[in-house]
């Protein structure tokens, strides 16, 4: 870990419609990130607090390396919102339109998509069961579970239940039951969803390992493919979420997430903080 005893550690809080996240720079010097540091991070009381923490490390296959922690202190593959964030940074920073960025989900790439807005592909989806991963193999399609969801994955487990409406859905007991299901040996992400239209769907989500978040990118790009596998929407979608929207549009080469996003204010944790944690 780098030397924190005289200056601390500089950190950037940004959100993607709601969805909030602290983004350490480990360029510069090493960081050593840790469940227990991420999780009293995290913590909105005592920390900075976040739904995700991202690290960006240095990369010998894209232009930058991305690792996500969620709130509890867990590790996480994918964060879509969380990239998408990064990149705009990086983008400004640079003055370039494109970019690549390496994920334990792969090399995904980011572009200026203009007027503000900045698109990520998060790849293509992963259909089959072993993939998700469930835990035992089935047609993840209609899952034998109460409501039929379907599974998909974005790199992260998501779960996704198509309802008449989703404010109706408790959340608060609804998300939990289900992200610790049996089914789902590493947790799972929970969306509830209803069809407005074949262009546009209105969801909410609660993420395994943080709970109920405004947005999701990931999540609201697996309830794209899963409305498009189902037949109940096209593959160009816009997807309403409780904190504003994104366009998904699920192409050839992966699925595009398309949004706004935000740089709140940037900070230092300080070494008093940390010192129990180096």
């Amino acid at each position: 870990m780098r030397d924190m005893r005289d200056t601390g550690l500089p950190f950037a809080k940004m959100h993607g419609l709601g969805n909030d996240f602290l983004v350490i720079d480990g360029r510069p010097a090493r960081v050593a990130m840790t469940p227990a540091l991420a999780r009293a991070l995290g913590d909105r009381h005592r920390g900075v607090g976040f739904d995700q923490l991202a690290l960006i490390e240095d990369s010998d296959r894209a232009d930058l390396a991305l690792r996500f922690w969620n709130a509890d202190g867990s590790e996480s593959s994918t964060c879509g919102n969380a990239t998408r964030c990064i990149a705009r940074a990086e983008l400004d920073r640079t003055g370039r339109s494109a970019l690549t960025l390496a994920t334990e989900r792969g090399v995904l790439e980011a572009r200026d998509a203009g007027e503000g807005l900045t698109a990520v592909n998060l790849g293509p989806p992963r259909l089959l069961w072993h993939e998700i991963p469930l835990a035992e193999a089935m047609d993840t399609l209609e899952l034998p579970i109460g409501g039929a969801p379907t599974a998909t994955s974005m790199g992260n487990p998501h779960c996704t239940f198509f309802v008449p409406d989703v404010e109706a859905v408790d959340l608060s007991t609804f998300g939990p039951a289900h992200e610790h299901h049996p089914l789902f040996p590493q947790r799972t992400n929970v969306q509830v969803v209803q069809v407005l239209a074949r262009d546009r769907l209105r969801m909410r989500v609660w993420e395994r390992g943080a709970g109920y978040t405004l947005a999701s990118g990931s999540s609201s790009c697996a309830v794209s493919v899963a409305a498009a596998r189902r037949g109940l929407a096209d593959r160009d979608v816009t997807v309403v979420l409780d904190g504003g929207e994104l366009r998904i549009r699920w192409a050839e080469d992966g699925v595009w997430m398309t949004g706004p996003t935000a740089h709140v204010f940037s900070g230092v944790l300080t070494p008093a903080f940390l010192e129990s944690f180096a």
